[in-house]
């Protein structure tokens, strides 16, 4: 059981969703804070409500597909003296379009934010990393990340790349353990910000994604997995049941996710 009390946690897309409700969480659990994303008034806004556990908090904005504000990212944690200890790897964004009618740009953005920023933010703190006698990785993927879903090529093509990358890394390096996260839907405003195939925003609340899992639930259930060092663990309701279909009844699957809406 991995001790959380007075250790340091980095999470990206912390202002609000899943990296908030996971910030909070941690907070309950004595772990320091560096909360990172977009928009600063929300990054405050999660710093503040963390700060009521008495734990330390710190909130900088970073445009993740900007590789030039992860390094700024990197000297502001070296430059306040702290270690990372976790690394909450959670921003992303979604889509809402069918594979040809997605401009390859928006493939391109999705792949950039949902991916590779989280490959170059590691690597960018590789030193500290590789100094460290123990860090513990949490990667939001999806449950998308586990199979194909119309209205989701580059989303499942992002969340696919991070099990092959966070797996191999994972058994490289003996002081690194990784967790995958892998929400189903969760009451989050993420199909709001989907991106249409033109790369404007999907701008609705998907009945799905409203009748989802509660988001603290969510937090709750992920600190949870990541205090064991669970590897791979499920969060969501009945919708993981196309893990295990995919898994056994491939035939199924195919013809059952025809059938789900995708919104």
């Amino acid at each position: 059981m991995l001790d959380l009390k007075d250790k340091t946690a980095l999470i990206t897309g912390g202002g609000s969703g899943i990296g908030r409700s996971i910030a909070r969480h941690l907070a309950m659990e004595g772990c320091h804070l560096v909360l990172t994303g977009l928009g600063i008034d929300s990054l405050n806004e999660t710093k503040t409500s963390c700060e009521t556990y008495g734990v330390k908090a710190y909130a900088i904005e970073t445009q993740l597909d900007d590789y030039g504000a992860i390094d700024h990212l990197y000297d502001y944690v070296v430059e306040n003296g702290l270690h990372i200890d976790l690394f909450v790897l959670n921003a992303g964004i979604s889509q809402r379009e069918k594979a040809l009618e997605t401009d390859f740009s928006v493939d391109e953005k999705i792949m950039k934010i949902d991916y590779l920023s989280s490959v170059y933010l590691i690597k960018r703190f590789a030193p500290m990393i590789k100094a460290s006698k123990h860090v513990q990785l949490s990667v939001t993927t999806s449950l998308s990340g586990l199979f194909g879903f119309p209205l989701r090529s580059a989303y499942c093509a992002a969340k696919h790349a991070l099990f092959g990358f966070y797996e191999s890394l994972e058994l490289e390096y003996d002081n690194i353990n990784v967790t995958f996260l892998i929400p189903g839907r969760i009451n989050t405003q993420i199909s709001k910000s989907a991106l249409m195939g033109d790369g404007t925003a999907h701008a609705k609340m998907d009945q799905g994604q409203a009748d989802g899992l509660d988001v603290e639930k969510c937090g709750a259930i992920a600190v949870k997995a990541i205090r064991k060092q669970k590897h791979r663990k499920l969060i969501g309701k009945k919708e993981l049941l196309m893990a295990y279909i995919h898994k056994y009844w491939l035939g199924l699957y195919y013809r059952l996710s025809r059938k789900i809406s995708a919104t």
